[in-house]
């Protein structure tokens, strides 16, 4: 929008109206997510035919395999100063910022981009949480750099009226749609900046499992049709030709599973059966689980291969999922920039007003780990890059400004400790 776009109740109205024309494709997603997939819909078949409706939710697995091998392992925030750092670890220790990561990470892979939500809490803390698209929205202008121009976080009360919040860079409006959409609140922004920040996926706000959904109703379907073909086998009918069965007779049948007929030479007794299709089925959903891999450039981990596979060839079996998780990586840091650039606004705030530049973010790759091999690597590297820098090629290290801290302070002490000794021999 324009950034001389005046805030009114009316506009507010009309850009939730805009928002919910997004609302049934978000809901789709959730539900694909949650493994309520089209099969569960579909048109029911006659009911004497066997009707299984088999989910196997690839979409969850590709969803929570990719985000727990991108951010498995928590991120770690740091600066050159320590006033700095210790504020940042304790606004994330006061917000439970791992997990907030985590489920902000997981919501960006399900809808294609997530929101987060800085604000004054009750207790004059800053406080920070995550939010579906469906919660919410931000509105940019429509300028070269699209900068953020509004902010809204909305809901339904108890009697079914929307309500909410509709941020601007100075003001907060608290609103209502009860007797007509109106403010009910306006209160002053203690950040001077929408503190609301949008996390992308991709630039596209793509869904990590939007390009396979089609694979995996295929799958879907294919596998409910082989279950309806095994219970048809489990019911098949006997076919008895060349003599009449009376109803003791063929409860006799039923109960004894013996056959004892009188009649001609052209007596037949046999099962009803329908062709097998066994071998094309179990081909197609071989190459539509292949298929929705290679497609999502997510790693089936669970593919009995690969847990064969170590070194270069574990590399390369993750390289695709990897280049995925590197631009993601980009998008994730663009957006805690952002964070903390909000944060560094607050009247308390011990983040300088460009300090937040300075913060160096570390993402390490849950996989697993052959710990030889990597202190093998940073023994190597001692004298050709920084302490810091060898340390964090160590996987059981989360921080290593902090790991290297303390190596030092241990250090000392050990020194002190000897110095002591020898005095006092």
């Amino acid at each position: 929008m324009d950034a001389e776009t005046e805030v009114t109740p009316s506009l507010v109205s009309d850009l939730i109206n805009k928002h919910g024309e997004y609302l049934a494709d978000y809901r789709k997603l959730e539900n694909f997510y949650k493994g309520n997939h089209d099969i569960l819909s579909a048109t029911k078949k006659a009911t004497y035919k066997p009707d299984n409706r088999l989910v196997v939710n690839f979409a969850k697995y590709i969803v929570d395999t990719f985000n727990g091998y991108f951010i498995g392992n928590p991120i770690s925030v740091s600066h050159e100063s320590e006033t700095v750092n210790d504020y940042i670890e304790y606004v994330d220790g006061y917000n439970d910022q791992m997990d907030n990561n985590a489920e902000l990470s997981k919501i960006m892979s399900i809808y294609g981009h997530g929101f987060e939500l800085v604000f004054n809490d009750e207790m004059g803390e800053i406080g920070i949480t995550y939010m579906t698209p469906i919660e919410g929205f931000i509105i940019y202008d429509n300028t070269i750099q699209a900068k953020p121009l509004f902010a809204c976080h909305y809901g339904l009360d108890s009697d079914e009226n929307t309500v909410g919040y509709f941020y601007t860079a100075g003001t907060i409006y608290q609103f209502s749609s009860s007797d007509g959409y109106h403010f009910t609140e306006e209160t002053a922004n203690p950040f001077g900046t929408i503190p609301m920040i949008e996390y992308l996926e991709n630039a596209e706000r793509q869904s990590i499992f939007a390009n396979v959904t089609t694979l995996i109703n295929a799958f879907n379907k294919a596998i409910s049709e082989k279950a309806n073909d095994v219970e048809y086998y489990a019911d098949a009918y006997l076919k008895v030709l060349g003599a009449e069965i009376d109803e003791d007779t063929l409860q006799s049948l039923r109960d004894n599973r013996i056959i004892n007929v009188s009649g001609d030479d052209k007596l037949t007794i046999e099962f009803m059966t329908k062709p097998s299709a066994d071998g094309t089925q179990e081909n197609l959903l071989e190459r539509l689980q292949k298929l929705i891999f290679e497609i999502s450039m997510v790693a089936n981990i669970s593919d009995e291969n690969f847990a064969t596979s170590s070194g270069v060839a574990l590399r390369y079996k993750l390289q695709s999922m990897d280049n995925l998780a590197k631009g993601k990586e980009r998008k994730f840091q663009s957006g805690m920039s952002r964070r903390y650039k909000i944060i560094s606004n607050f009247p308390t705030s011990k983040i300088g007003e460009d300090e937040w530049v300075s913060l160096k973010y570390n993402f390490t790759r849950n996989v697993p780990a052959n710990l030889s091999e990597e202190a093998d690597i940073a023994s190597k590297l001692s004298g050709i890059v920084s302490e810091e820098t060898q340390v964090s090629v160590l996987s059981i290290v989360q921080n290593a400004k902090e790991e290297v801290k303390r190596k030092n302070e241990e250090m000392e002490d050990e020194f002190m400790r000897s110095e002591t000794k020898e005095v006092l021999e």
